[in-house]
């Protein structure tokens, strides 16, 4: 199972990490957990590339990849929700170890772990997306004891955001492989024709053009 860190992509991602201080009244150390917000990431062109090549080298939508990485965690790598899914495709550990994920905030690993779990859910549900994209939220077992998209609020919210996420990309994906129309002109080039000069019975010169 595998929880979206926001319900808003547009929302910064949320990063964990753990510090030392001393307590004011005792003055011993004391180690906290503290979770801090970071600026909104932005997928760069080589992890764009990975993306795709690791969607395609497992049978899987790239438009789909990137609609659920948009909705879990934004593209941050180092992001962890408050239910403990961490990286860039918001794995949970049981899922992570469940395909082979050993560091998820590992983008490479963590994307990987991702798409063969999308893969695992797209052949499971024969292919249909809102039981696919509602599972990998909530899980197989929750959409299959609902017989489809759970009554959760959240993963209702979820598959309609990827779903938005997905149609979006598809079209911009359709409208840059469209052939640029080629408007063909026709160039008119004029040549000159020669004159021909001929001398008349009456003695004088007469041009004409052949």
């Amino acid at each position: 199972m595998v929880m979206p860190a926001f319900a808003d992509p547009a929302v910064s991602a949320l990063v964990q990490s753990t510090v030392v201080r001393p307590d004011a009244k005792t003055g011993k150390l004391v180690r906290k957990v503290v979770v801090s917000r970071t600026a909104q990431p932005v997928a760069d062109e080589n992890l764009n590339r990975m993306i795709d090549r690791i969607a395609g080298e497992n049978g899987v939508e790239a438009p789909l990849v990137h609609s659920v990485i948009k909705a879990e965690s934004n593209y941050s790598p180092t992001a962890v929700s408050p239910k403990g899914a961490q990286g860039i495709m918001q794995l949970i550990p049981s899922t992570a170890k469940r395909f082979g994920v050993s560091n998820s905030f590992d983008p490479k690993e963590n994307i990987l772990g991702g798409v063969r779990y999308l893969k695992f859910l797209l052949d499971y549900y024969r292919g249909d997306y809102p039981k696919t994209i509602a599972a990998y939220n909530a899980g197989e077992a929750a959409v299959d004891k609902h017989k489809g998209i759970p009554p959760f609020a959240e993963t209702r919210n979820y598959v309609s955001q990827v779903s938005r996420n997905l149609t979006a990309l598809r079209e911009k994906l359709k409208n840059s492989q469209r052939p640029t129309p080629v408007v063909k002109s026709e160039v008119k080039v004029e040549t000159s024709s020669p004159i021909l000069a001929s001398m008349g019975s009456d003695g004088r010169i007469y041009y004409r053009t052949p």
